[in-house]
Formats: structure tokens, C-alpha cells, sequence
């Protein structure tokens, strides 16, 4: 649990450090975007395959530096960094996407986002996911609720699931559809993961979803923001994320209302098992 005299203290302050660091490094990446067009920045595959650009890693670096120097007894996390082991006994943390959704990026989508999450004691306690190319900044602090320009959040009062407006893998959707015998209503492809969930947290998608293999830098500043707009990330067996662990992957991931949220863990136990789990009140 994070540190309670630090959330009550500081969280509000982080978060605004986090907010103008977040929109200093989207004009750094705007300068190798192009709307509608591929990108001109230098392009490399990193082990995997997924791609890199030299925009990823100048945000990253501009990140590193402004942030380190304004929390300086903090670890470093990011997904441009080399991971170094010593982050783990630092009760503080900065996990980092510097551009989440590079492939949109490079393609000229504007659905990118560079995330940046302030984690203390294994919990994001400020998080900003911040969408340069559509000038949406979306933020929280760890008891002062979410926000998108300044304006308060909350998620989809949406009742049940059918019907529900859904981001995800389309596979996984279509799955948790046939074994519940539900319809969905899937957005069209979102290649930002944090963006997807910042997305759920405004209450512009009711339900979303990640395949597994997510990482701590994908998801830990939307966890704080979705949960500080009245909503809740948590895996397959409805568990909460834990941050800075030796492993930053995660399982397959569900985000939702607290009313939605047992429907739809409910309804993927059926996709996946085949078995005919009591569905809650309302799914």
C-alpha cells in the first residue's frame, strides 16, 4: 500500500510535475509526427520486432532527465531503458512509456500517448497519460480524482453488459460475446493501450481490455487515473496490479465500472473455461 503521509502530502504536486513534463515531451515527439502521413523519424526494430524510433528516444531522454532531477530518491522504469535491478529497493518509482503506440505514431495516427507514472510502495499514486496529437491530457493523483484538461472525469454509468461499448483485441472480444451470449460493441482498433484506458476512465468506452504481455509502463499511470474516475483495472481473477517487480509483465487485463466489473470477469471465465459462472445483477 502506498506510503499515506506522501498521498495526502504530495501526490497533487506530482502530478502536476508529471503533467508538464508530459506535455514538454509530447512537443518533443510532435516535431517527428505526421497526421495522416508516415513518419520521417529513423526507424529500428527492437528484439521482438516491435519498433522504436529516434522520437521514442528522445522523449525518453528528455523525460529522464527533467524527471529524475525533480524526484531525484526515485527509480527509473521505462520501456526505452535498460531495465537496472536497483529500482526495486527504492520505495519510489518512475514508470515511463515515452510514446505508447508507436506503430500509430509512425503511421500518422494521432492515438498515441506518452505515459508517466509517479509509483510508491507498488502503486502508481500520480499518473498522467497525455495524447499530444489530439491536445487531450489526461491525469490524477492518488485521492484527488481524475481529470481531462482540467476538467473531473468518471466512468460509464453504463448498467449492464450488453450493449456495452468495448475496447480490445478483437478476438477477445468476439470470444467473451459467443461463450456469454452477449453483444458488444467494439470500438474500432485503439493502438494505445494507456489511451484505451484513459478512454474507459472519461466514460467514453463502458468496458476495455488488454491481451497479456502488457507492461508496467503500458498501464500504471491509466490504473491510477481509471481508478480515481470510480473504475478498476485488475486481471483475470479480479486482482489489482502490483508495480515494481523483478517482473513488469502483466496477464490479460480487464478495465470497467466497480458495477460492470464482476459481469465481465464473469463472462471471460465462461469464454475461456466453458463453464456457466453466475453472472451478477445487471450483466
Amino acid at each position: 500500500m502506498a506510503d499515506q503521509a506522501f498521498i495526502s502530502n504530495d501526490a497533487a504536486a506530482a502530478r502536476d510535475v508529471l503533467i508538464e513534463a508530459a506535455r514538454a515531451a509530447g512537443r518533443v515527439a510532435l516535431a517527428h509526427f505526421r497526421a495522416g502521413e508516415r513518419t520521417r523519424a529513423h526507424i529500428r526494430l527492437k528484439g521482438g520486432g516491435s519498433p522504436v524510433t529516434e522520437a521514442d528516444l528522445a522523449v525518453d531522454s528528455f523525460l529522464k532527465g527533467a524527471l529524475i532531477q525533480a524526484f531525484p530518491d526515485a527509480g527509473w522504469l521505462s520501456e526505452e531503458t535498460e531495465d537496472d535491478p536497483s529500482r526495486l529497493v527504492r520505495s519510489r518509482l518512475l514508470v515511463v512509456d515515452p510514446i505508447d503506440g508507436t506503430r500509430a505514431f509512425n503511421d500518422g495516427d494521432k492515438r498515441w500517448a506518452v505515459s508517466i507514472a509517479l509509483v510508491v510502495a507498488g502503486r502508481p499514486v500520480a499518473g498522467v497519460v497525455h495524447a499530444p496529437a489530439l491536445d487531450e491530457t489526461y491525469a490524477a493523483a492518488a485521492g484527488a480524482g481524475a481529470s481531462l484538461n482540467g476538467r473531473a472525469v468518471a466512468v460509464s454509468a453504463h448498467a449492464q453488459l450488453d450493449g456495452a461499448r468495448i475496447g480490445g483485441p478483437r478476438s477477445m472480444v468476439h470470444a467473451i460475446e459467443s461463450g456469454a451470449g452477449l453483444s458488444l460493441r467494439l470500438e474500432p482498433k485503439i493502438p494505445s493501450l494507456a489511451y484505451r484506458l484513459a478512454l474507459a476512465a472519461r466514460g467514453a468506452l463502458d468496458l476495455a481490455i488488454a491481451s497479456e504481455r502488457s507492461h508496467d509502463w503500458d498501464v500504471a499511470a491509466a490504473d491510477l487515473i481509471l481508478a480515481e474516475a470510480g473504475g478498476i483495472l485488475v486481471d483475470a481473477s479480479g486482482e489489482g496490479l502490483i508495480y515494481n517487480r523483478e517482473e513488469t509483465l502483466h496477464p490479460a487485463l480487464f478495465a470497467a465500472s466497480k458495477k460492470l466489473i464482476g459481469p465481465l470477469l464473469a463472462a471471460a471465465d465462461l469464454a475461456r473455461t466453458g463453464r456457466n459462472p453466475t453472472l451478477a445483477p445487471g450483466a
